[in-house]
């Protein structure tokens, strides 16, 4: 029987234990669901797995994995999105070895990526299935890793393999996998998450989102190699024995509605996706697909963007309330790759909070309150209080704490922060290893240095925006996303959420540019691209009193994006400079 309230969740070490748990106390309950989408407009179709059901696949392929490679191994995951990547990663850990969680090579736009992560992970076996076996087979011998790496599919290893197969006794300090950070702002590198962290993990977002002592249901479709995706989606339903239902990004993002659906169609539904989904729903949602949605039973919806827009939660809310949407599902998160995924989150059932900052102050790095009319004020969302940690504001260069309403560097110190950077030891010890000089830190242990700029306001921490990111023009601090949601409300021809702004040298400090999709509705050539240029100078100028060196529109796609599908301004950038944006008519540059 598959009753409505799993009983609780024992303590157990590592996430094998957990399953080992379930499968033996509520073997027939479903424990995940992948909803494939075959065609257009399919309703989906339901792949489900018990308890029972998937312990005895993980067991089979941790056997399998077992004959392949030693303990300690690491194991790289190029599944599909599916039941077989949840069997995979827990395989892997199950016996004993490291897993690498990342996508099959025919994600377009990664395959350079791709190359380069297993070059630096080195994994003993790739796990795949039988789908895109070739694909994965043909891409590591143009890579060169054909020689001693297995490729194992999931799918096709039989379950008597499970006979006899105990799980491996595995330490909770050891490392469980390797999370490759998404690159957003330089080359991606391996954060070792130990079984402690990502139990530790799964058990705080738990408590943050109401979900440790009253059941909900894990609905979602962000990628599971993505850090978010791997911990909401498959550890913390592992940890309490949820549900977890799955589907495709790409099914996601060719029609919004399925995502839903499902909200609608499971109880206390818990779910998290990036600002440009909740625009995305809001902007393409048609009214005859609303009709049929119930979303009164929507548990909570996380927002781990940086920021969090309030506009955001508002259009979101302001499409969906006739559905039954309750304003206080949404709920503004922070977190990083580095401390396994979630940090800081506003609760389920709080009204959102809002922040209207004076732009001027936070450019000299105070979060000073201004009107929320004022045209010119800086609208953030509060991303609540701290999920079972420490958080500290601090003078980026000093170390020193900063007191509320000062921006500064987040730092962070849980049982949740990784152990450091797979096979970089001095970037660890500078990134994890960070020393509060201030008296008042009364642990005396080490902080991680997020790199994420932010401030504590009202008790809530405000995500401001990322350190490395900063634009500095005669002094003065510039906020990139800041000035990108000026561009983009400029003029309907810029695509929303698929810009990037940067600074380049020039002859007298730095210049700012802004490399811009357009939107697929349109071509460069029916566009007035002239007309599209001078909105756009004028709104930044009107706004931020910034003169742009550059406004590059380009077609969609063009704009470099992350693994997990954020803006990278770094690749930007570099593609900026090295000429692989054309130049298209003179009128688009500043002079000088």
């Amino acid at each position: 029987m598959d009753s409505r309230r799993p009983p609780l969740a024992p303590a157990c070490r590592t996430l094998p234990e957990y399953l080992r748990h379930w499968a033996e106390s509520t073997p027939d309950r479903r424990a995940f669901t992948f909803v494939d989408h075959p065609a257009p407009h399919s309703r989906g179709v339901h792949r489900t797995l018990t308890w029972r059901r998937l312990d005895l696949r993980v067991r089979a392929l941790a056997a399998r994995l077992a004959e392949e490679a030693e303990p300690g191994a690491r194991v790289a995951l190029l599944c599909p999105q599916g039941v077989e990547y949840v069997t995979g990663f827990l395989a892997t850990l199950a016996a004993g070895m490291v897993a690498v969680p990342l996508y099959p090579p025919g994600l377009p736009g990664h395959a350079d990526r791709l190359a380069g992560v297993l070059a630096d992970a080195r994994p003993a076996a790739v796990v795949t299935t039988s789908a895109v076996r070739q694909e994965v087979a043909d891409f590591c011998a143009r890579t060169g890793r054909d020689g001693g790496t297995r490729i194992v599919c999931a799918d096709a290893v039989p379950d008597d393999e499970s006979h006899g197969f105990r799980p491996s006794d595995t330490d909770a300090g050891a490392t469980a996998y390797l999370q490759y950070t998404s690159g957003s702002t330089r080359a991606p590198a391996g954060v070792e998450i130990t079984h402690a962290n990502v139990v530790t993990n799964a058990r705080q977002a738990l408590t943050a989102y109401g979900a440790d002592v009253h059941p909900v249901t894990c609905v979602g479709w962000l990628p599971l190699y993505h850090d978010m995706g791997l911990v909401l989606s498959v550890a913390a339903p592992v940890v309490r024995g949820l549900l977890s239902v799955l589907m495709d990004p790409t099914a996601f993002l060719r029609e919004p509605v399925r995502w839903l659906r499902l909200l609608a169609a499971h109880p206390r539904a818990l779910s998290a996706a990036p600002n440009f989904a909740y625009d995305y729903c809001a902007a393409t949602v048609t009214d005859s697909q609303k009709a049929d949605l119930r979303l009164d039973g929507v548990h909570a919806l996380i927002n781990g963007s940086e920021p969090v827009r309030p506009g955001t939660a508002d259009r979101f809310h302001a499409a969906f309330a006739d559905r039954g949407l309750a304003p206080t599902t949404h709920c503004p998160s922070y977190g990083l790759a580095e401390a396994t995924v979630f940090v800081s989150a506003a609760r389920p059932g709080a009204p959102l909070g809002r922040f209207a900052l004076d732009r001027d102050a936070l450019a000299a790095g105070k979060a000073l309150p201004a009107r929320p009319d004022d045209p010119r004020a800086v609208l953030l969302a509060g991303c609540g209080t701290p999920a079972g940690q420490r958080i500290r504001i601090v003078d980026p260069a000093t170390g020193a704490a900063l007191s509320e309403g000062e921006v500064g560097e987040i730092r962070v110190q849980g049982p949740n922060v990784g152990r450091g950077y797979w096979q970089r030891a001095e970037e660890s010890e500078r990134v994890f290893g960070a020393l509060l000089p201030d008296a008042e830190d009364s642990s005396g242990g080490r902080w991680l240095r997020t790199g994420d700029l932010g401030a504590v306001l009202d008790g809530q921490l405000i995500v401001t925006g990322r350190l490395k990111d900063l634009v500095i023009v005669d002094g003065r601090n510039h906020y990139p996303q800041d000035i990108e949601a000026t561009a983009q409300d400029a003029h309907p021809a810029v695509r929303p959420d698929r810009l990037a702004v940067f600074a380049v040298p020039g002859s007298s400090g730095e210049r700012v540019v802004v490399v811009a999709e357009h939107v697929r509705t349109t071509t460069l050539t029916d566009l007035d691209v002239p007309n599209v240029v001078r909105a756009v100078r004028g709104a930044v100028s009107g706004r931020h009193g910034l003169r742009l060196h550059d406004v590059v529109l380009v077609p969609p796609g063009s704009v470099a994006r992350t693994s997990s599908g954020k803006v990278s301004r770094a690749l930007t950038r570099e593609r900026y400079l090295d000429g692989m944006y054309t130049a298209p008519p003179a009128s688009r540059k500043a002079a000088g």
